[in-house]
Parts: C-alpha cells; sequence; structure tokens
C-alpha cells in the first residue's frame, strides 16, 4: 500500500481539514482496496531541533511514496531529500515572520493527539528556527531537485519571498494557482490532490 506523509503548517496539527480531505480522496473514495493511499499526518514538534529530527526518523521508518508539506510543513518537506514532494506555499523564512512567529502563548489551531491546547515560543525557539532556515537548502543535489516540487498561491502574501528562493534552488519546479496562504476544500480537491496524482500517486 503506497503512502503519503502530509505535514502541516504552524501551529496546527495533523488533524487538520486537509488532512481530511486528503484522507478521503485517497482512501473512502477508493473502491478498489488496493488503489487506496495511507496519509500519515504526524503532530509536528514546535522546535525545529525537535522537529526535524524527529521528521527524519519518521520517514526512515515508513518510507513513504510522497510527502506534501504546507507552510511550515512545507519548509520541513524540502529537507526531506530522498522522496518526492510537494512543497505548498513553504516558508522558508519562518523565524523572520513576526506576525506569525513571536515570543508568547498561541492555541493550537486543531486538536493535537496529546491533548494540549496551547503551547509557547521562546526566543530560543525562534533562534532555533533561523538557525536551522540558514543551513535548510545545504547539500542539495541535481538528484534532490528532480523530486521536489512547488505549489504557490497567487495570492499568498505570507510566504511571497519564498517564491524567488524556490525559484533559485528547484529551477523550472515551481507551480502557481489562484489562492491564498491556507488551503479550503476546494483547492485540496481542485488543485492539490490532481497535481499528487499527476506527480505519480
Amino acid at each position: 500500500m503506497k503512502k503519503i506523509l502530509y505535514l502541516h503548517g504552524f501551529g496546527s496539527s495533523g488533524a487538520s481539514g486537509t488532512v481530511e480531505v486528503l484522507r478521503h480522496a485517497f482512501w473512502d473514495k477508493e473502491k478498489d482496496p488496493s488503489k487506496r493511499v495511507q496519509v500519515i499526518a504526524p503532530d509536528i514538534p514546535v522546535d525545529p531541533q525537535e522537529a526535524l529530527p524527529f521528521l527524519k526518523a519518521l520517514v526512515a521508518k515508513e518510507q513513504p511514496d510522497f510527502i506534501v508539506g504546507t507552510s511550515m510543513g512545507g519548509m520541513y518537506a524540502q529537507q526531506l531529500r530522498g522522496f518526492p514532494r510537494i512543497c505548498v506555499n513553504p516558508s522558508f523564512g519562518t523565524s523572520k515572520l513576526y506576525s506569525l512567529l513571536h515570543v508568547g502563548k498561541y492555541k493550537w489551531l486543531n486538536k493535537r493527539k496529546d491533548g494540549a491546547l496551547e503551547f509557547h515560543i521562546y526566543k530560543e525557539t525562534i533562534e532555533h528556527y533561523a538557525e536551522m532556515e540558514a543551513h535548510q537548502f545545504d547539500g542539495l543535489t541535481d538528484d534532490d531537485r528532480i523530486f521536489c516540487f512547488g505549489l504557490f498561491g497567487t495570492e499568498d502574501e505570507i510566504t511571497a519571498p519564498s517564491r524567488a528562493i524556490f525559484e533559485a534552488h528547484y529551477p523550472g519546479q515551481m507551480r502557481l494557482f489562484e489562492g491564498g496562504h491556507r488551503l479550503n476544500a476546494d483547492l485540496v480537491n481542485g488543485v492539490l490532490i490532481p497535481y499528487i496524482r499527476e506527480i505519480g500517486v
């Protein structure tokens, strides 16, 4: 059975609406069991010093056929080399987005498996993001470039600078769609899922 690993955005969880739509499309709607695709959607740790090793261990264990990451998850997906992956509105400069990432207490946007309702961002957390971002494209090879795809909303102002960064590292691998930063069910069904199937799941 094939597997898709979905990586959520900042402040979200593996129980997001996008995951629900993906599971419905790749599992519930497939009448032939042999064509069903399992969607794995973990809760990503807040601090990148914990998150990136966690995700690298997860892909080593699960060996997904495809990785999809949105926003912060797209930034992590880019770094999970060796797997076909789509980075949707990736946030390559999260540490610089004060409107998104600043010291303080936050509420989770979606239910977490551990039942937590809130989380904290500390000065050290932001420093860890900045450190990781400085090295997120290290060791990139031509083979890595072939298997990474970018999907960017034309109305997304949050991560607009990431478009040029993605194009510089993955020339010719970017596609635009009409929409903003956050995906809704219509965009997942009408843009993301067809793109996943086109690439090969």
